[in-house]
């Protein structure tokens, strides 16, 4: 045990078709629940917080560096104009 709470229970998706998992490969293409750009970070469905460097706290505690670069280069459509 590390001391932490326990993370929240969380409602299964109702999105149809449902969003992918926080463990997932592709949970960033879960739907935003509460966006908030003016600082820098967005929730998703699936429980993940995404950072807008594209960098990601799970569910579970884990962080994820952030991958901007990578996911430009992979997603020519989120590039800015």
């Amino acid at each position: 045990m590390n001391g932490l709470p326990a993370a929240p229970r969380r409602h299964s998706c109702t999105h149809v078709p449902a969003c992918p998992t926080a463990e997932a490969a592709d949970r960033d293409a879960a739907h935003v629940l509460s966006a908030h750009p003016e600082q820098g970070w967005s929730l998703l469905c699936n429980g993940v917080v995404v950072f807008e460097d594209f960098g990601e706290l799970l569910p579970n505690g884990e962080c994820t560096g952030a991958r901007r670069a990578a996911l430009l280069l992979a997603s020519p459509h989120r590039r800015a104009s």
